[in-house]
């Protein structure tokens, strides 16, 4: 497997709990790849650098009182 639908690949690699999820954050330009902003359906390869910009770090007993 060389490439991937971004959107996937953040789905896959566990960064988002939904391939939706991702692909909304994709949408939002919060995710990068090779220091520039991608479109949702952009296919990234192998030895690709990835980034997402974070707008807000939820702590782990905040997110556990949401279950």
């Amino acid at each position: 497997m060389d490439k991937l639908r971004i959107d996937k690949w953040l789905w896959a690699a566990r960064f988002f709990k939904t391939r939706t999820l991702a692909a909304e954050e994709v949408q939002r330009d919060r995710v990068l790849v090779n220091d520039t902003v991608v479109a949702q359906g952009e296919i990234v390869l192998v030895n690709d650098r990835y980034g997402i910009r974070l707008t807000r770090v939820v702590p782990s007993t905040e997110r556990l009182k949401t279950l």
